[in-house]
């Protein structure tokens, strides 16, 4: 049935075929004047409207990583919460994004795709305050830890 066209008129004839086919994956509508529809269901088409929104932002990002420069601002966009991470982070972040489509795609379902991301945003606001940078991102010294003894 993959392979089966369906006229316009068989919207009217052959409505249940056409839907049980939607429902498949896929159907194929000719209208009258050649133009080919497609009829799928809605959460196939979520999915692939989010994997084609972050694989765009994955290349370009990628893309700007490439110039051997940090994006400023106005380079990220939409991705202007990845402002406060370094070049390497970003080539980390660059490098889980792509595994997450791969897994998205894979799967398709977008949960690892947005674990990926959330995951990264929480990070990104937690760098973004200066004290949790400081202690995220400083130097500590082995001095500076004691060990603690459980609890009576």
């Amino acid at each position: 049935m993959a392979d089966m066209i369906f006229q316009s008129s068989d919207l009217a004839n052959k409505r249940t075929e056409v839907l049980d086919a939607a429902r498949e994956g896929l159907a194929r509508v000719r209208d009258k004047d050649g133009t080919s529809l497609v009829m799928l269901p809605e959460r196939r088409l979520r999915l692939l409207e989010e994997i084609a929104r972050w694989s765009r932002a994955h290349m370009r990002l990628d893309e700007l990583l490439r110039r051997d420069a940090i994006p400023n601002v106005g380079d990220l966009g939409d991705l202007a919460w990845l402002r406060v991470f370094d070049a390497d982070d970003l080539r980390e972040f660059v490098e889980d994004l792509h595994n997450a489509l791969i897994a998205a795609h894979s799967d398709e379902d977008t949960s690892a795709l947005d674990e990926c991301v959330k995951a990264w945003r929480v990070t990104a606001r937690q760098i973004e305050d200066p004290l949790r940078r400081s202690v995220l991102m400083g130097k500590h010294n082995i001095g500076d830890y004691v060990e603690v003894r459980e609890p009576q």
